[in-house]
């Protein structure tokens, strides 16, 4: 069994190409169960976000699970596939249970260390379990992604540090007030970079919203967001009486607030602290402003020198997650390579109890007279020979399976104990197994066009 990812991305692949890969959140179920039913696929997960379209699978085979990864999203996106090809990354086994520790930690995220991404992994996982479209090793493989992405932001600061404009305009005023509790914010224009720092300021606690703008109209429908007032220019004086915070957007050529203006107003305000944001370009405050006592003003360089500040500090952060993440690695692998070891151990006691049965009905017919209290005895002691001799070497050969070469080590295992018939009789039992439970397609039934694949197509 391998694990595969294939997929693309906001690195890979821009906007126009990702919405064409977007998968409905209402066919997701159905989406699930169709590639789970593809020609290679034993377990399969789908991840889809606005920046992101993944397929994680279990494939029996590396070059058939690549191709018929492929022409499900070319069969369900109903694209030919030399129009996607190109956008695409493939990334097998260690490297592909690395991506996905990454993915979920927000390593591979547009924002470093976002979080968001961890819950609609979980999401992505949990459908496929409900599908039954995952089984012993995603079961496994995902419940440890999700846990060292919850450790990630836990143990380190990662998340910590504001890495957006609007987020670093907000740390900086909490170094400001400390709280913004009974605080008044005065959005200046209604653009979209001002209502996203209102509402940031809103969520962490702004008393009161006030959205001066030069249309009523305009102003009215950003503030009702806030449960706001609305103003027009004519008023901006009362406005920045009020006002503890100020975001200015306007797109307004010229200084829309001056030195003068803050001056003109500062008795009224009893000198309380004013905190300026300057978002617009060109600007909207005067700079001059800032030499004003007790007033703050930032413009859009400054939250960005912060905001880079910051993504370096987060950069560092992730250079600890990824310690994390190799370590997390070596845990799955060294469970991974146990994992052949089950069906050897139970095929090498399926064939000595049989063994020891053999014996034990040899010894009845050759003493026919024995009381079944003795047979009894020699039963039970000679399973307990049996598992005395068993007991050593399947020790040692889970602690080969665990090293690098393990299958090697298996694969002699085997050999010595002569236990290939007993390995395909499981093989065959399992094949009908999962005949059995192959998932279910709801009514509206997606199918895989036939395919003919030659070994030269596959290997494409």
């Amino acid at each position: 069994m391998h694990i595969l990812v294939i997929g693309l991305n906001y690195k890979t692949a821009p906007v126009e190409i990702r919405e064409r890969f977007a998968f409905k959140e209402e066919d997701m179920k159905r989406a699930v169960g169709a590639l789970r039913s593809a020609k290679s696929v034993q377990e399969c997960v789908i991840i889809g976000t606005c920046n992101r379209t993944e397929i994680y699978a279990v494939v029996d085979q590396l070059h058939t699970g690549r191709h018929y990864i492929k022409a499900f999203l070319s069969a369900w996106f109903d694209i030919d596939k030399t129009q996607f090809t190109d956008y695409l990354y493939i990334k097998e086994n260690d490297d592909a249970i690395g991506h996905l520790f990454r993915v979920v930690c927000g390593l591979d995220s547009m924002v470093l260390g976002e979080t968001q991404i961890l819950g609609q992994v979980r999401n992505s996982f949990i459908l496929s379990q409900e599908t039954k479209a995952t089984g012993t090793i995603f079961n496994n493989l995902f419940k440890q992604a999700i846990t060292v992405a919850k450790r990630a932001h836990s143990e380190t600061d990662i998340g910590k540090n504001a890495v957006s404009v609007s987020y670093a305009a907000v740390e900086l005023g909490k170094k400001i007030f400390g709280y913004f509790d009974k605080k008044t914010v005065v959005i200046l224009g209604a653009g979209k970079m001002g209502e996203l720092t209102g509402k940031h300021l809103q969520s962490n606690g702004v008393h009161k919203v006030i959205v001066v703008n030069r249309s009523l109209e305009r102003a009215q429908n950003l503030a009702d967001q806030f449960n706001g007032e609305a103003r027009t220019f004519d008023q901006l004086s009362q406005a920045l009486i009020a006002a503890d915070i100020v975001i200015s957007s306007t797109g307004a050529e010229g200084h829309v607030v001056t030195k003068k203006d803050i001056q003109a107003i500062s008795r009224k305000r009893n000198h309380r602290p004013l905190f300026m944001i300057d978002i617009a370009v060109p600007r909207d405050l005067d700079p001059e402003i800032n030499e004003l006592e007790n007033v703050f003003l930032y413009d859009i360089d400054d939250l960005q020198g912060i905001v880079d500040a910051n993504l370096q500090e987060r950069a560092r952060e992730a250079e600890k997650i990824g310690v994390m993440i190799d370590e997390e690695i070596a845990a799955f692998k060294a469970w991974l390579n146990t994992l052949g070891v089950v069906p050897v151990i139970t095929a090498l006691r399926e064939k000595s109890l049989r063994i020891q049965e053999e014996a034990i009905r040899n010894i009845e017919n050759k003493l026919p007279h024995l009381p079944e209290k003795d047979l009894r005895i020699i039963r039970k002691y000679s399973k307990t020979i049996v598992n005395q001799m068993l007991h050593d070497p399947l020790i040692r050969m889970k602690e080969m399976a665990a090293d690098s070469n393990g299958d090697e080590g298996l694969d002699l295992f085997i050999k010595i104990f002569a236990l290939e018939e007993e390995l395909a009789n499981q093989e065959r039992i399992k094949e009908e197994r999962k005949k059995q439970e192959k998932p279910q397609l709801d009514s509206t039934e997606f199918r895989l066009p036939t395919l003919r694949v030659s070994e030269a197509t596959v290997r494409s």
